[in-house]
């Protein structure tokens, strides 16, 4: 860590200091010059101070003992007891993990009535399920359930935290890692472990520019939080060897600030998430015209609609048919991309697709670079002609 300093009795409050900083992080209180939380260490008002009044003061970081800190634990996410698929997802890359590091995966779930769901976890391969049960957990509640995380974390001290990236996991993660002053990598696409336990955590940054490598080198545990479909699952195992361990918890830290006063069932949304056929509509669509020609195709593979960030603008579709970084990932048997460039935004969401099918005009369009099989040629002559194809075959 490093912070700005001020000598107050070189500083001759000239205000260049204040003027020159670009995050209002410098001001004046009580008559004397201060640097405030907005501070983003520049370096400008170092540069800027005439009489060398400011400086950069490091502050040395005591190195962490990482052998303290063994085994990855993975968070149980669950409605109702039913465990959500990403966990499932979440202990497959664990476990392939652990297997460079030679440790175990542990896995903690928080709930009420949840002895028996946990037990099927363990057909999946894991050391330990952290079971802690109480009527007190039955619903979801944020400040609950972060000390019930907090007080498993503390008892097993793991190396490293995964959690999947859904509206819960986003919510609960940030706030756990806070508490143990280390680093959470949100909406990983690619985790990689060193043989020092080093997680590389790796995800699309700057608009999905560049796909940037996180690593949390002096802090543990380190934190994760992946989308759903974006790892493989784990594969059950014939020799069940793990265990399920009833946690005991403090009655104090079940006390929680927020009252639920109603509880009603979700509408049920589209889930392309979960679509094993998909054919995809890009910019290249252009018009009704284009986009009736892909719910043609679709229809007569069977498949769902989904649409790339330009058509949901357009009102083409809703964003929940939209596949992305700023909309769903998916995982198909097969997808066929008709129209869509292919850029890195776009294909963060669906890159772990079984088959990739691609149609454009332009054969240095960036999808043909990760599609299986690519047709370079107009989708309004060439699905057309598939469309026939597949009519003719069919009678």
């Amino acid at each position: 860590m490093s912070g700005i300093i001020i000598d107050k009795n070189l500083c001759t409050k000239c205000e260049l200091c204040i003027s020159s900083c670009p995050f209002s992080a410098i001001e004046i209180v009580d008559d004397k010059i201060e640097v405030n939380a907005n501070c983003k260490v520049c370096k400008i008002c170092i540069k800027q101070c005439p009489v060398k009044a400011i400086s950069l003061q490091e502050q040395s970081q005591v190195a962490i003992n990482k052998d303290d800190y063994h085994d990855i634990l993975v968070f149980v996410e669950h409605t109702k007891g039913k465990i959500h698929p990403v966990t499932v997802e979440l202990i497959g890359k664990a476990l392939e993990m652990v297997m460079i590091t030679n440790q175990k995966v542990n896995c903690v779930f928080i709930g009420a009535n949840i002895l028996t769901e946990a037990k099927k976890l363990l057909e999946y391969g894991v050391n330990k399920v952290f079971v802690y049960d109480d009527s007190a957990l039955e619903y979801f509640k944020v400040d609950n359930y972060a000390n019930v995380f907090e007080q498993c974390i503390n008892a097993t001290k793991p190396t490293c935290v995964l959690v999947g990236a859904t509206t819960t996991g986003r919510s609960l993660a940030p706030r756990v890692a806070t508490r143990f002053q280390t680093g959470l990598t949100a909406d990983c696409t690619v985790l990689e472990m060193r043989e020092n336990t080093d997680l590389v955590q790796i995800r699309p940054a700057f608009g999905g520019n560049i796909m940037a490598q996180i690593l949390t080198t002096n802090h543990r545990p380190q934190f994760a939080t992946v989308r759903y479909k974006v790892m493989n699952p784990a594969n059950k195992v014939e020799n069940i060897c793990g265990e399920v361990v009833k946690c005991d918890i403090n009655p104090k830290i079940l006390t929680s600030r927020i009252t639920i006063t109603e509880v009603s069932e979700k509408l049920v949304e589209v889930d392309i998430s979960s679509a094993d056929f998909i054919v995809v509509a890009g910019n290249g669509v252009k018009d009704e015209k284009g986009f009736q020609l892909v719910n043609d195709l679709a229809k007569q593979l069977k498949a769902v609609v989904a649409v790339t960030r330009p058509l949901v603008e357009k009102n083409f579709a809703s964003y929940l048919y939209q596949i992305g970084l700023s909309g769903r990932t998916v995982k198909p048997k097969l997808i066929i991309c008709c129209g869509v460039s292919g850029a890195i935004q776009f294909t963060a969401g669906m890159s772990n697709s079984d088959t990739i099918i691609a149609i454009n005009n332009d054969p240095e369009a960036a999808i043909f670079e990760l599609a299986h099989y690519g047709i370079v040629g107009d989708l309004f002559e060439v699905i057309p002609a598939l469309l026939a194809k597949m009519k003719g075959g069919n009678k």
